[in-house]
C-alpha cells in the first residue's frame, strides 16, 4: 500500500479486492457440509442480503479520514490533596429526633440462573463466577484479521456477516438478562468471549465491535499504525479516558487512559445503521454473580472506645467493579452497597445510634468513615485516578476523598433516609445533608444543605475541610431518590 512523506497509509477503492472476496466466500460456503448448511437458522443465511448491511459495506470501502483525539477530561482541575489533616474531638450538641435503624429483614437470595443445569456448548468459560458457554463455531474461528488494514476490516466484517453469529447474539442476550448486567457488564461478556475464540488482540476488537453493532450500540472502530481501535459513544463525560468526535458525538477509547499517546485514529463518520445506542455505565442494579463469599471487619476509635464492624461481601462483585472506567460521579454516587454487605454493616451501626438523637447518630456514621480507612490517593494507591463505588471502599483499606463521600452518601441515605448531595471542589470532594442543624451550609436550589466532610478526621457536621468553603463548589452531584 502507498505510503505519503510521513508515512501514514492512505486508503483507496477497494472495489476489486471486495469483488474477489466475494468469490471467495461463495467458495467456502459451497464446500460446507449439507449438515453443517443445516445447523445455520435461515435468518443468519440471508443476512447478507440485508440492504442495510450491503451498503454499510459500501460504505466502508470509502476512504477513511484522520480523525485527532481530544485531550482526556478531569474530574478535578488540580490534584487531591495527598494528605488530611485531624482536628481536634469534640462532641455534637444532641438535636433532632431520636433514630430507628430499619434492617433488611433477611438476605437477599442471588440469583444464579447460570447455575442451571442447561446443555453445554462447544465454549465454556467463568465469567465472575457464573459458568457461561457459547457455540464453537468454525466459521466464526476461520475468520482472520488480514491485511491489517482497512481492506482487511472490511473482510472481517463481510465473512462475519456470513457467519452464524446470530446464535451466539441471542445467548449473549440471554446471559445479560439472566445476571442483570448493564451495558458495562454486557461490553466486557462481549471480550471474554472474543477471548476465547481469538488469540489476536485486533480479531478480539473486530468480534467485539461487529457483535455490539448489532446489538444496537453505537460503537466504532479505528486504525493507528495498522492496530485497530474501539471507540464507545457516550453521551456522559468519560474521565481520564482519550475521546474523539464523530458528527457532534463522542466516542471514547475504553481501552486507553491518559498515559497512552492515541492522538488519532483513521476511521469513518457514519455509524452502522440502527446502532444508536451510547454505552450507559450506569450501576443502579448490581449484578446477579453467583457468591464467592468473603468477610472483612473495620474499626476506629472515638472518645477512648473502640468501635468495630464485620461484614460479608462477594469477591466475584469486587472483581467486576474494579474494571470500571472512570465514570461521572452520580454513577458512583447513585449505585447501591450490595445487601448483604449492608445489612452486616447496618448492624453493627444500629447498636451503637439507635435510641440516639438524629445529630449523633448521623455523626458517628460520617467518623466511621473518616477513621476506618487509611487516606490514599488514587494515583499512590492504584496509580491513576480511580473513583470507587461505595462497595468498594468497604472492601479496600485505603481510600481518598471522593470514595468516602460516596460511601458516606450511600449509608446515610439508606440507613436515615436523608436527602444528600455530593460536592466537587477544583480538588477536593466533600457532601452536604438537607437538615436543619448549624454550621457550614451550600444552598441548591431552595434548600440549604448542611455540610458533612468524610475526609478530614474529627470534623463534625457542619464543619468543611479547610480551604474547601461552599463558596468554592464547582459542581453539585444529585443522588438518586431511590436506588
Amino acid at each position: 500500500m502507498r505510503q505519503n512523506k510521513v508515512g501514514e497509509q492512505r486508503w483507496f477503492s477497494l472495489f476489486g479486492h471486495f469483488n474477489l472476496l466475494i468469490i471467495l466466500l461463495s467458495t467456502s460456503l459451497c464446500a460446507q457440509s449439507f449438515q453443517d448448511f443445516k445447523k445455520v437458522p435461515i435468518k443468519t443465511l440471508t443476512q447478507t442480503k440485508d440492504v442495510k448491511d450491503i451498503n454499510y459495506v459500501s460504505y466502508l470501502k470509502q476512504q477513511w479520514e484522520e480523525y485527532k483525539s481530544l485531550d482526556a477530561l478531569k474530574l478535578y482541575k488540580k490534584s487531591k490533596p495527598s494528605t488530611v489533616f485531624s482536628v481536634k474531638e469534640k462532641k455534637i450538641i444532641p438535636v433532632g429526633p431520636k433514630i430507628h435503624v430499619k434492617l433488611p429483614k433477611s438476605k437477599k437470595s442471588i440469583s444464579t440462573t447460570m447455575e442451571k443445569k442447561e446443555p453445554k456448548e462447544g465454549i465454556e468459560f467463568d465469567f465472575y463466577g457464573a459458568k457461561v458457554s457459547f457455540i464453537d463455531s468454525q466459521s466464526i474461528k476461520n475468520i482472520r484479521y488480514f491485511p491489517h488494514n482497512q481492506e482487511g476490516i472490511i473482510k472481517f466484517f463481510q465473512e462475519m456477516l456470513e457467519s452464524d453469529y446470530i446464535l451466539n447474539l441471542k445467548k449473549l442476550e440471554s446471559i445479560k438478562e439472566n445476571l442483570v448486567l448493564n451495558d458495562w457488564g454486557l461490553k466486557l461478556l462481549v471480550e471474554h468471549l472474543a477471548k476465547q475464540i481469538y488469540t489476536n488482540e485486533d480479531e478480539v476488537k473486530l468480534f467485539s465491535w461487529f457483535i455490539l453493532n448489532k446489538m444496537g450500540y453505537d460503537v466504532k472502530l479505528g486504525l493507528i499504525d495498522r492496530r485497530v481501535v474501539l471507540m464507545y459513544y457516550s453521551e456522559k463525560v468519560i474521565y481520564e479516558t482519550p475521546y474523539f468526535n464523530f458528527v457532534g458525538k463522542n466516542y471514547y477509547a475504553l481501552n486507553y487512559d491518559t498515559n497512552d499517546k492515541l492522538k488519532r485514529v483513521y476511521s469513518y463518520a457514519n455509524s452502522f445503521p440502527q446502532a444508536s445506542k451510547a454505552i450507559d455505565l450506569t450501576l443502579n442494579k448490581l449484578p446477579h454473580f453467583p457468591l464467592q463469599s468473603k468477610m472483612k471487619t473495620i474499626s476506629f476509635k472515638e472518645f477512648g472506645e473502640r468501635y468495630t464492624f464485620s461484614y460479608e461481601y462477594n469477591q466475584n462483585l469486587i472483581d467486576f467493579m474494579s474494571t470500571y472506567p472512570q465514570a461521572n460521579a452520580e454513577v458512583f454516587f447513585n449505585t447501591p452497597i450490595e445487601e448483604r454487605t449492608y445489612l452486616g454493616l447496618a448492624s453493627g451501626i444500629k447498636k451503637y445510634v439507635d435510641a440516639k438523637h438524629s445529630s449523633v447518630g448521623i455523626n458517628f456514621v460520617l467518623h466511621l468513615v473518616q477513621k476506618s480507612f487509611q487516606y490514599k490517593t488514587d494515583k499512590l494507591q492504584f496509580g491513576r485516578q480511580k473513583m470507587m463505588f461505595a462497595q468498594e471502599v468497604l472492601y479496600y483499606d485505603m481510600s481518598d476523598c471522593d470514595d468516602r463521600s460516596v460511601l458516606f452518601a450511600s449509608l446515610v441515605k439508606k440507613l436515615f433516609d436523608i436527602n444528600t448531595i455530593g460536592l466537587v471542589f477544583s480538588k477536593h470532594m466533600s457532601t452536604a445533608l438537607y437538615i436543619p442543624m448549624e454550621g457550614d451550609s451550600v444552598t441548591l436550589g431552595k434548600k440549604r444543605f448542611v455540610i458533612a466532610d468524610p475526609s478530614e478526621v474529627n470534623a463534625n457536621i457542619g464543619e468543611s475541610m479547610s480551604n474547601h468553603r461552599a463558596g468554592q463548589v464547582k459542581k453539585f452531584i444529585i443522588l438518586q431518590k431511590e436506588y
